[in-house]
């Protein structure tokens, strides 16, 4: 196997997960939206505001690594839902639905042999698709753990 497809192949299990930690689908799996409206004292987040920011920074990124006119939003208020409970159950099935999906198109962009993993984007400050795989793969590990936690103080998971 060529080093190129070695690191397409590992960053594919980077994003997909479950080699140091729960996989994402595995983590979100059960949640309600009673569940993911509940606020914990003392946290500035519920599991409904972590899931659709995780939701809303992977399309960023997926977007800015695709579209050369991609324009992203405001930080931090264009990345932070401001409601803390999801409109009801579909809603948040949808969300996390879309995160999947999400998931599933940036390890397309990385399979395909087309794309450049080390070719700086000629929109972007230096930005990869490499780099931006390995975002994903960073940003989502990193509100996964709160995620795991806060289930864990809502009692929900094991």
């Amino acid at each position: 196997m060529n080093p190129d497809q070695i690191v397409r192949d590992q960053l594919v299990k980077l994003m997909q997960g479950g080699q140091a930690f729960t996989p994402m689908p595995e983590l979100l799996q059960g949640i309600t939206a009673e569940e993911a409206g509940t606020a914990i004292p003392e946290l500035p987040y519920t599991l409904w505001q972590l899931i659709e920011h995780l939701r809303i920074a992977l399309y960023d990124i997926l977007e800015f690594s695709r579209d050369p006119n991609y324009q992203s939003a405001e930080w931090p208020v264009g990345y932070w839902p401001q409601e803390t409970k999801p409109a009801n159950q579909a809603v948040l099935d949808e969300s996390m639905k879309t995160i999947q999906q999400g998931i599933a198109q940036m390890i397309h962009l990385v399979q395909d042999q087309t794309n450049d993993l080390y070719q700086p984007f000629a929109h972007g400050n230096g930005q990869n698709l490499l780099r931006e795989a390995m975002l994903v793969a960073e940003h989502n590990a990193y509100h996964l753990g709160q995620i795991l936690i806060l289930r864990r103080l809502l009692g929900t998971w094991k």
